[in-house]
């Protein structure tokens, strides 16, 4: 109990806060993507695999960290594991980016935005959520709402996969299999997203 409140201990709460900031930032870059002209498409996947990139590092950074620290806020285990989630987030829109850039997919489903908005809104209250594990307090509304919006992502998502089998979007079979992907990573992103409220949540019970 005397040993949470060291300095050395704070650190890793600034790192988590670090990491789920920079999911903000590649929700922001996927939004950005829907606005703009394919031809500029690259330029934001260019500028997102540089934010994964810093994701990664931060990652790595909380790694190196627990590895070499004497003392930990929380178990171990689950710092590994927060770690490792908060990277999942981040590493699906990236390849969601990737894949439709890569795939010079042009015009997108009204509903790939409705996905992207919930990742947005995941990422804000995630990044939200971090500072308060130093506390363990006032974050039962954080995964609560995280479990509503994944429950509403996976109505979006199977609305799309209808709506993409059914010829709803007039689409030939290539883009279709194309499109199937790309609503399929950000689909797993909100999965990761939930992960990651599941992990905050376990935390917080055992520390309790």
């Amino acid at each position: 109990m005397g040993f949470r409140l060291t300095p050395q201990e704070n650190s890793f709460y600034d790192l988590f806060a670090k990491s789920a900031s920079y999911l903000v930032s590649g929700s922001r870059e996927l939004t950005t993507l829907l606005g703009v002209d394919p031809s500029e498409r690259e330029a934001v996947a260019s500028r997102m695999r540089e934010i994964e990139h810093d994701a990664d590092e931060a990652t790595h950074e909380i790694i190196r960290k627990v590895n070499s620290s004497f003392i930990t806020p929380f178990d171990r285990e689950d710092i590994h594991g927060l770690a490792s989630t908060l990277d999942d987030c981040m590493d699906m829109m990236d390849a969601a980016v990737d894949l439709i850039v890569l795939y010079r997919i042009g015009d997108l489903p009204a509903g790939v935005s409705d996905q992207v908005e919930v990742l947005s809104r995941m990422s804000e209250l995630t990044a939200d959520a971090m500072p308060r594990l130093r506390s363990m307090k006032d974050l039962s509304g954080y995964w609560i709402e995280i479990n509503r919006l994944e429950n509403q992502a996976d109505q979006i998502y199977r609305r799309l996969l209808a709506g993409l089998f059914n010829g709803d979007f007039g689409a030939d079979t290539l883009t279709i299999m194309k499109l199937k992907e790309v609503v399929e990573e950000l689909e797993a992103a909100a999965d990761a997203f939930e992960k990651v409220a599941h992990k905050v949540e376990s935390i917080a019970v055992k520390e309790s």
